[in-house]
């Protein structure tokens, strides 16, 4: 269990590191930019500083599609600080050229772009290496030794690097098939080959160098007496270091995501792999374990991504797009012999747990009967002479539908909707057979059509079973999570946060206070929810085993928030229009400004948690020249979307002029007086 938190309430600032910079380096935020940003949180009193993570995710932009849980991000490096550098930029005309002309490429920017960056970073990197007494013999150096020996996941982390390198950074899926799996003792042979000792110790080598910046900033940062939060993902990429050399501690068939919602009617797909905690457990969590320690090294506190996923997973089947047919890891089940005791016979519960298409689903479309039957023939078996039909073992998920090729029977639009409707119907159930003669309800049950066929008796046997189902599948969460946090919280003195974000189910706030693991309130969604009007809840009656915050990565900031939500309740500016104001007026007055931003931040700042911690963009809002015209352009991340837009942010000034802004420090110091 982790150490009791201290009662002393603090302010901290959440950044992504690649969004500060300074003017001599503003291509990117690199390690070394913590230092001058540190500087001006202590001017600002702001004792916390809160990181987007930072390791490597290799061609993915995201933070959190981590390709290794221990490898830090070479992006960061600062190139001009690395030992050889300077001796290569004044010696090698080339490598000054080609460097001047990264540099003068490579100005700020409000967003950056992370591949060039990153191919142009890998590249100079190499150039030093080669340069370097361990890229000429290919020997590790006395300091490299002792990193290794202080890293024992690096070694297995260069063979992967250096294997997609070989395989020019494709998924570890599409390689050889006698490189996709290798044993521990077959990478560990593949480590000690001489004749890849020179590729192997280059990531070596990055990633000493690397640990060296961030420790040299981090030092830093507690000199200025501020405290360094972490970041936890609680996924890996299914392409990732971790996922090739540990697959007995991923499930490579079920994919992580969340049912269905209000705002994703088909769920959310996150296409990361799920955990098999049995092998885990098995192992005492020592990957997970290793991981906290390796993060220890940087950080005083750190967050748990989506720590719902601790308790359970929404589990989607590798084959399927959408998460309509995922259920949750761990679950209790239903088994065959209670919905015969219920009076459901074989083909009662084929009907309730298969979907049955009709053929005049894809009649409508085609417009042609025998069209119809032989377009299902390729995916369905009929039943006997009804028109009605199966789907066939051939179709595993809804992405075998969408796959398949119906070109020879009706042109592209056509079959853009029969699929459509095939995909829809693949989810049309009561209950879902997640293992043989193991039953779960379906996400949207009540949605189904065999839902709709049943009578008034039936309907209230399966509710009540499945009443009973969510009270067992609560004491199954809760000893999940209780036994992982037993574990993996007290192994470090890191102080440990949660992302709880929309869970609405008891036992998580119950376990989650047992281990002093702080929430998240975010004060947009912190309402009570289930009365009128959805109040926001008092800012004096959040629990003080929490983290209160005006947004977060994946929401809008709160000048757009206003914008979309103008009248929010604790904002003295609404009550100043009056009833006879003009809608001119009103709109006037209900424009986001300076003044509101403020407000907000200081409302925020009185709350109960123990710890304010807010996106810097907010804290910038109190100065309107640090705004961007367009107001989607502060965004960190917009979910749901894969562009070049989300997670290359980039701050509107310079560290050097924040430091010098006076006034701005004043107000933010205004804003962090909260005991």
């Amino acid at each position: 269990m982790s150490k009791p938190l201290s009662l002393e309430k603090l302010t901290g600032v959440v950044v992504p590191l690649g969004a500060i910079y300074t003017k001599e380096n503003s291509i990117i935020g690199e390690f070394a930019d913590l230092i001058p940003f540190s500087e001006f949180c202590k001017k600002a009193n702001i004792k916390i500083i809160q990181l987007l993570p930072v390791n490597d995710t290799g061609t993915q932009s995201s933070p959190y599609s981590g390709l290794s849980a221990f490898a830090l991000h070479p992006i960061y490096i600062r190139l001009n600080e690395v030992p050889g550098f300077t001796e290569l930029y004044e010696t090698n005309q080339k490598f000054k050229k080609d460097y001047t002309a990264f540099v003068k490429a490579h100005k700020y920017t409000n967003r950056y772009d992370y591949d060039e960056i990153l191919n142009s970073k890998n590249y100079f990197l190499r150039e030093i290496y080669n340069a370097s007494e361990t890229g000429t013999s290919g020997k590790a150096s006395d300091e490299l030794k002792k990193f290794i020996k202080a890293n024992p996941w690096v070694t297995t982390y260069s063979v992967y690097k250096n294997l997609k390198w070989k395989y020019m950074q494709a998924s570890w899926k599409s390689w050889d098939k006698a490189d996709q799996k290798k044993s521990a003792e077959e990478i560990t042979a593949l480590w000690n080959d001489k004749k890849l000792a020179k590729e192997h110790l280059f990531y070596v080598w990055t990633q000493f160098i690397a640990a060296q910046q961030f420790e040299a900033a981090v030092k830093a940062v507690h000199q200025q007496g501020i405290l360094l939060k972490g970041d936890m993902p609680i996924l890996m990429n299914e392409d990732s270091c971790d996922a090739w050399a540990y697959p007995q501690y991923f499930n490579q068939d079920l994919r992580a995501g969340s049912p269905a919602d209000g705002e994703n009617p088909t769920g959310q797909n996150w296409g990361f792999p799920t955990y098999n905690w049995k092998n885990l457990k098995a192992d005492n969590y020592c990957w997970w374990i290793d991981r906290l320690k390796s993060a220890e090294k940087y950080y005083d506190a750190y967050r748990l991504d989506h720590i719902l996923g601790f308790f359970r997973i929404w589990a989607i089947p590798s084959g399927d797009c959408n998460a309509l047919n995922g259920h949750t890891e761990p679950y209790a089940f239903i088994k065959k012999d209670e919905l015969y005791e219920l009076g459901f016979d074989d083909d009662r519960i084929r009907w309730l747990s298969q979907p049955h298409v009709p053929t005049s689903v894809i009649e409508d479309v085609t417009w042609n009967h025998e069209v119809a039957h032989n377009i299902l023939e390729t995916l369905c078996d009929r039943i006997g002479n009804e028109e009605l039909w199966l789907f066939n073992k051939k179709v595993t998920g809804s992405q075998y539908i969408w796959d398949c090729d119906l070109s020879s029977f009706v042109d592209d639009s056509a079959a853009y909707r029969i699929k459509d409707a095939l995909v829809n119907y693949w989810s049309n159930r009561t209950l879902l057979e997640v293992a043989k003669n193991k039953f779960v309800p379906m996400w949207t049950y009540n949605k189904s059509t065999s839902w709709g066929t049943l009578n008034a008796q039936e309907i209230t046997q399966l509710t009540e079973m499945f009443d009973k189902l969510n009270k067992k599948n609560e004491k199954l969460w809760a000893k999940q999570a209780d036994e992982i946090f037993t574990a993996i919280c007290s192994s470090v003195k890191m102080k440990a946060c949660g992302e709880d974000l929309g869970v609405g189910i008891a036992c998580v706030p119950e376990v989650m206070e047992k281990h002093n693991i702080l929430g998240l309130r975010v004060i947009r969604w912190s309402r009570k929810w289930s009365e009128e009007g959805q109040p926001y809840v008092p800012f004096e009656d959040y629990t003080p085993l929490s983290v209160a915050t005006t947004s977060v990565h994946d929401s809008s900031t709160i000048r757009q928030w206003f914008e979309a939500e103008p009248e929010l309740p604790f904002l003295k500016s609404k009550e100043t229009v009056s009833a006879e104001s003009t809608k001119e007026a009103i709109k006037e007055e209900l424009t986001f400004t300076p003044e509101i931003a403020c407000t907000i931040m200081k409302e925020c700042g009185k709350s109960a948690s123990m710890w304010y911690i807010s996106p810097l963009q907010d804290f910038l809002y109190i100065n309107k020249k640090y705004w961007l015209e367009n107001s989607d352009d502060e965004r960190i991340n917009v979910p749901g979307t894969v562009n070049k837009f989300n997670w290359t942010y980039r701050l509107p000034v310079s560290l050097e002029d924040l430091n010098k802004d006076k006034k701005l420090i004043e107000q933010i110091k205004d804003i962090t007086k909260r005991n």
